[in-house]
Formats: C-alpha cells, sequence, structure tokens
C-alpha cells in the first residue's frame, strides 16, 4: 500500500512539472506535398517519450506534455519527422501559456479587426510564430510591404498579421518567411481552437 502511495507521488510530481506544450509544423501537407497523416504525426510523438499527445487539423498541430527544454524538444522532433516519413519539416514550440499570451496581446483592436472583416470573405487574423525573436533590422525590412491592405505587429517572437484582402495574394505574408528564423503560420480561429484543446 506504501509503494503504491509513493508511487503515486513520483506520477503526481512527474506531470506537476510538465508543461503544455503545441508544436506548429511548418509545410505539411501543402499542395500535395510533404504529406504526413496525423495518425502517423502523433507515433512520432508517441515514440519518442511525449506524453498525452493529440493532434488537430491537417497543417499540423500537436498538443503533447513534456518535461523538457523547447531547444531540446524541437531538435528531437525535427529529427524524428525526417527519420521517420524522409524529409525535413520546420517545428515551432509553444507552451500553452505562451499561446494564452498571444491570444490576450493581440495589438489590433477590435474595430481594425472588424473592419478587415467587413472587406473580405476570408480569415483576415493570423499570427506568424518564429522559433526566435527577429533582428530589429529584419523587423525594418517589412515596412516595404505594410500598405493600406495589410498591416502588421511584432511582439517578442510573435507577427501578428491583419489582412483586408487575402493571405494568398499578401506580399508581406510571403515576406515574413525571410526573418531569418523558423517561422509558420496559423489563423485566429485555429489558435483561439488551440488553447480550448491543450486546456
Amino acid at each position: 500500500m506504501l509503494l503504491l502511495r509513493l508511487m503515486g507521488n513520483i506520477i503526481y510530481d512527474l506531470e506537476i512539472n510538465m508543461n503544455i506544450y503545441i508544436a506548429l509544423l511548418r509545410g505539411i501537407n501543402v499542395g500535395g506535398k510533404n504529406i504526413i497523416k496525423m495518425t502517423e504525426l502523433k507515433k512520432v510523438f508517441d515514440s519518442i517519450g511525449l506524453c498525452e499527445v493529440q493532434t488537430y487539423i491537417q497543417s499540423g498541430n500537436v498538443i503533447f506534455k513534456s518535461d523538457e527544454e523547447e531547444t531540446d524538444l524541437q531538435t528531437k522532433i525535427e529529427h524524428q519527422i525526417e527519420s521517420v516519413f524522409g524529409f525535413p519539416v520546420k517545428v515551432v514550440l509553444r507552451t500553452l501559456a505562451e499561446l494564452e499570451e498571444i491570444i490576450l496581446d493581440c495589438p489590433f483592436s477590435k474595430d481594425e479587426i472588424s473592419e478587415a472583416e467587413s472587406l473580405s470573405d476570408k480569415e483576415c487574423l493570423y499570427v506568424a510564430l518564429l522559433s526566435t525573436a527577429p533582428q530589429k533590422e529584419k523587423t525594418e525590412y517589412l515596412n516595404a510591404y505594410r500598405s493600406d491592405s495589410d498591416d502588421y505587429r511584432i511582439i517578442g517572437r510573435n507577427v501578428y498579421l491583419l489582412f483586408r484582402n487575402s493571405i494568398s495574394k499578401s506580399k508581406l505574408a510571403n515576406n515574413v518567411q525571410k526573418l531569418d528564423a523558423a517561422v509558420t503560420v496559423r489563423n485566429w480561429k485555429t489558435l483561439n481552437k488551440l488553447v480550448l484543446l491543450a486546456k
């Protein structure tokens, strides 16, 4: 009985020390390239000892628990994905707490977002999530692509993007990839859904 109680306490302590992470994969299942089924992706995360793994939609979003540091996890996940599927995939990680901050810190006002939504029948608000904060000279480079249609704000290693037409036609969206960091983009609805699932 004492042994069972001690084992229970150890498991509880391990869970307390674990972070909830969200892995955001870049460029999979787009245009028939880099195809990865979510069931297979889950197996990859399970195989390297990550806990309570669940996936969300085909763009490659994985929620899991781990007590490892972000840099170690990123390297391990990227290595295992390439080993299993045969092609490299960039992975950006955020903890649940960081994802909640992204939602709370949105720099665009409700009026700005409503105006953009009224001008387009597509998603307007996105976040480009970077592995590291961009250097100042690189962010200034983006100013050339700011316009009446496309706007951005940077907070830490997140670039908030507001499109009044369409992300698919945006030069700003295309050039976010040039900030010298691994980056992947998600729309606002997806980020909110990931927060709900991770909780």
